[in-house]
């Protein structure tokens, strides 16, 4: 057994509950629930998350995901133990690659899941947020943070990259100098300052938090299905596309919506009201 299988299998066999699920009719809340941890990333944690979400958002009816944390955090990012146990994959024959699939298959796993799926996902960041676990709340479709939340750059001081796509993310917030600084100097945001840079899209009460990412929720679900459905992609295309290209993507996709029983009841709702 490769070290990535003992990874998944010492996951999947846990009896620990460290991921809660509250679902609603058309909603549900998705809790790192380990707080004596911080809910860093156990194997435990990722797998119970990742099998979560996958049941999440295979369901049509589940319009809106929100992905918080336990207090005091939202997460301190990976786990130290595993991270310290890494090296012995490089002596295998799998070697590095090993690694890489944890990285690519779980870790990326899920901020592929957040980014490719018709649901949405807004992420409430309650307390720290570090590592893989700040990459998968800027990965969220919306970002709402408390005012006691932390960015912290974790990646420069243990000697790793920005991953899971949070370099895409920050280059795309911070621009490549914002970027690099942010990286270079290591220094904790609150939430007042993400803001500000564009990382988070606003900051509230602490306690008003759940409230505020709720009705985000109810927001969402008013949306015809397909409006969201096809809204995501073509957004997060055109964060990487020309403007001739999502023009174009634009210009193939409205007419799909016009025939819609949503679209025509609200334009027949519209012209009755005049």
């Amino acid at each position: 057994m490769t070290f990535y299988d003992e990874l998944v299998s010492s996951g999947r066999e846990s009896t620990d509950a460290v991921v809660r699920v509250e679902r609603g009719t058309d909603r549900a809340l998705v809790t790192l629930d380990d707080p004596a941890k911080l809910n860093v990333l156990t194997a435990p944690l990722v797998q119970q998350l990742k099998s979560a979400l996958e049941e999440l958002v295979a369901d049509r009816a589940i319009r809106a995901i929100v992905l918080t944390g336990a207090d005091p955090g939202f997460s301190a990012g990976g786990d130290l133990r595993m991270m310290d146990d890494a090296p012995q994959a490089l002596a295998s024959p799998e070697g590095a690659t090993d690694i890489w699939r944890w990285i690519r298959y779980e870790f990326g796993g899920i901020v592929r899941l957040i980014a490719r799926s018709d649901t949405a996902f807004i992420a409430a960041i309650n307390g720290p947020a570090a590592g893989v676990g700040l990459a998968w709340a800027l990965t969220c479709d919306l970002t709402i943070a408390s005012e006691k939340a932390r960015i912290v750059p974790a990646f420069g001081r243990l000697g790793l990259l920005p991953e899971v796509g949070t370099s895409w993310a920050l280059t795309r917030r911070l621009g490549y100098q914002g970027a690099f600084a942010y990286y270079a100097g290591g220094e904790q945001l609150d939430a007042e300052r993400a803001r500000e840079l564009g990382l988070v899209h606003e900051v509230v009460p602490h306690e008003q938090l759940l409230a505020v990412a709720d009705a985000w929720c109810t927001r969402i679900a008013a949306l015809p299905a397909h409006a969201l459905a096809m809204t995501k992609p073509l957004l997060r295309a055109a964060a990487d596309g020309t403007w001739e290209s999502t023009l174009a993507m634009e210009e193939f996709a409205e007419p799909q919506c016009f025939t819609t029983s949503a679209f025509q009841h609200a334009v027949g709702a519209m012209l009755a009201a005049r």
